[in-house]
């Protein structure tokens, strides 16, 4: 039985760099792999069946400030193609940016032919790339804000009075605000208008955790 054969990974080039998009496309049509189905610079328009003419966007530059048409720069993470920043500097401010931005690859200058390909390659399989020690930029960004939030709200919760605190414990046991009522033998409505005012107080709203009590 003969295996199916795996249709091509599709590029899309839009390389400012006339000499980079000339390299890129010799070296991409050497692999079976992989098939360049347009090139263009900076300045030209993108195709607007972009979604489904490619899978892999690779490009020289990259400035949210500058968003190109009809793809805007905020807006890789709807669309269906991955998108590869190739020859980029290791500048972590611009990295993370174009992490927010849904980039799927980031490449520095000195990285091989050998690297360019395997990022187009890893990407179009849904993998992130990146160098390690950008990497390691996201940890540590992550981290820091991660670490931030939960100060804040341990700080919000420390400012409540004890009896305040008090319905918290039972709340995260998934009672109902019955039950929490008749264990701390209180009124049940005085249970409801404590738990409204630590959802308040801890900003929570109607998107934040849902804490499992009933009505």
């Amino acid at each position: 039985m003969s295996q199916a054969v795996q249709s091509p990974i599709r590029v899309y080039l839009m390389i400012e760099n006339r000499l980079l998009r000339e390299a890129l496309g010799h070296l991409f049509r050497k692999r079976s792999d992989l098939r360049v189905v347009g090139q263009t610079d900076e300045t030209a328009s993108l195709p607007d069946d972009l979604d489904t003419l490619c899978d892999v966007l690779a490009l020289d530059s990259f400035d949210p400030k500058r968003p190109m048409r009809p793809l805007a720069a905020d807006n890789f993470l709807t669309r269906r193609f991955k998108t590869v920043l190739i020859g980029m500097e290791g500048d972590s401010e611009q990295f993370l940016q174009a992490v927010r931005a849904g980039v799927s690859g980031y490449i520095l200058k000195e990285a091989s032919a050998s690297d360019v390909v395997a990022a187009i390659r890893a990407t179009s399989k849904g993998e992130a790339i990146c160098p390690p020690r950008l990497c390691a930029v996201i940890f540590e960004r992550f981290a820091r804000t991660a670490g931030g939030a939960a100060r804040e709200a341990a700080a919000q919760l420390r400012t409540m009075k004890l009896r305040q605190r008090q319905p918290v414990n039972p709340v995260v046991e998934r009672l109902t605000k019955k039950d929490i009522a008749a264990k701390l033998n209180i009124p049940e409505l005085t249970v409801r208008n404590r738990i409204n005012r630590m959802v308040k107080r801890v900003d929570v709203g109607s998107t934040g955790p849902n804490f499992g009590v009933a009505t």
